[in-house]
């Protein structure tokens, strides 16, 4: 234990007394993020994503502050129900729970400690990192959300996590079960209360999907430039589910995002969708696995990313086609524009395909704006202003238009809009 740094000791000294699976799984957890540290540049998912300036970071238990006014204005947008989290930690006081329907819950995960199945799920399906063995160590709180089987969910679950605390470090962790036959959509919304607040955000979303659910998951990473974000998301698929992913990460000084999922029965169906916008020196990260582990399953996967200024993306996709899966229908791409010249966008698309029947593609794109459509649009009458502003919008809209729901997608048409040069004004035509 002597390679934990000091903060990470005294923050797990002063965990709540759990039951013993859990105090058990924490004690392991500490044990492997003392031995690994933070991942280095030496490891090959973490090639372009440095974390080695965290070994001389120290953070500590945050001392929360109001936050009620940046929730509001988020509840306010769209109907649903909320589960709120400052600093990691619910808030009964900020959430919205009005009319859950039978056979749903919704709350915090400390409040289901001690409930006889939590212990299969709770530590299960970890990507496998020493970042998510850290959150997995030190997490209190989360969210919970059970859907009963055959229930269909008709409003969102919205997941609020709000930073407030300078050099403070939360760990939220968040398990999702959708029964059989079930359906739903989780938003996960990462927000920081001011421009000021320079925290670590350290989440783990654990995902079960069973026999003919349908799981919708979104996520806005909004918080600020000084904020770090660093989450996996890893979800098992059972036969003939569906699951989709949409990852809008618009915020952080950095932000890593693991995104995984295993297919555990045939005729599965995957949409991983990407896009985010990096400006100044920001950097992003998406490190994504879909695991065709069995036959007959479909994985579409799309990432673009928008960077300016002397920003940084970095796309890491590797799709597994086990011995066997025959009938695998698999697509990945990643596209990247780079508006200026110090702008950098790494990319690697991988396919690894052990089965011999199988539909798979992949690629990858880095480049700045076609002159050539440039050129036709100010033939048309727009500046060159207007014409760039135009392109840039309609690269983006690619990837929202893969959002079904239609208020959602409003969000995030605004929220992206708000960030790219003109995007307002194209948005409100």
């Amino acid at each position: 234990m002597s390679k934990l740094p000091a903060w990470v000791t005294e923050y797990a000294q002063t965990l709540a007394e759990a039951p013993a699976w859990l105090n058990s799984q924490r004690q392991q957890a500490l044990e492997r993020f003392a031995a690994e540290g933070w991942p280095t540049t030496k490891q090959e998912n973490w090639h372009h994503t440095s974390l080695a300036f965290l070994e001389q970071a120290a953070y500590q238990r945050p001392v929360s502050v109001d936050a009620a006014a940046q929730v509001k204005a988020l509840q306010h947008a769209e109907a649903g129900y909320w589960l709120v989290f400052v600093d990691g930690k619910y808030a009964s006081q900020l959430s919205q729970l009005d009319n859950v329907p039978a056979g749903v819950t919704l709350g915090a995960l400390a409040a289901h400690l001690n409930d006889a199945d939590l212990e299969q799920f709770y530590g299960a399906a970890d990507a496998g990192t020493s970042v998510s063995a850290l959150n997995l160590a030190l997490a209190e709180d989360g969210a919970y959300v059970h859907v009963a089987k055959g229930v269909m969910l008709e409003q969102p679950v919205h997941m609020v996590f709000m930073n407030t605390a300078s050099q403070g470090a939360s760990f939220p962790r968040n398990v999702v079960r959708v029964e059989a036959g079930a359906a739903a959509t989780v938003v996960e919304h990462h927000v920081s209360v001011s421009d000021d607040v320079a925290s670590l955000n350290n989440v783990v979303t654990q995902a079960f999907v069973a026999a003919d659910a349908n799981l919708t998951h979104l996520k806005f990473q909004q918080e600020n430039t000084q904020a770090l974000h660093l989450a996996d998301i890893s979800v098992t698929q059972e036969k003939a589910s569906r699951f989709e992913s949409h990852s809008l990460s618009f915020g952080a000084k950095l932000a890593r995002h693991n995104i995984r999922t295993t297919f555990l029965g045939e005729r599965c169906e995957t949409l991983f969708n990407g896009l985010y916008y990096v400006d100044g020196k920001r950097h992003v990260d998406h490190n994504t696995v879909i695991d065709h582990a069995v036959p007959n399953c479909i994985s579409h996967e799309y990432y673009r990313g928008i960077l300016t200024d002397m920003a940084r993306g970095v796309f890491s996709g590797r799709i597994v086609v086990g011995k066997g899966a025959d009938g695998t229908d698999a697509i990945q791409r990643s596209d990247s524009l780079l508006l200026s010249k110090l702008a950098r966008s790494d990319a690697r698309p991988e396919l690894e395909i052990y089965a011999d029947d199988v539909k798979c593609a992949h690629g990858a794109t880095v480049g700045q704006l076609d002159e050539e459509s440039l050129f036709y649009l100010r033939s048309r009458g727009l500046s060159e202003e207007e014409a760039r502003n135009l392109l840039i919008y309609a690269f983006a809209a690619s990837s929202l238009e893969r959002i079904r729901n239609d208020a959602l997608r409003a969000r995030a048409t605004a929220s992206i809009s708000a960030l790219l040069p003109g995007g307002l004004a194209l948005v409100e035509e």
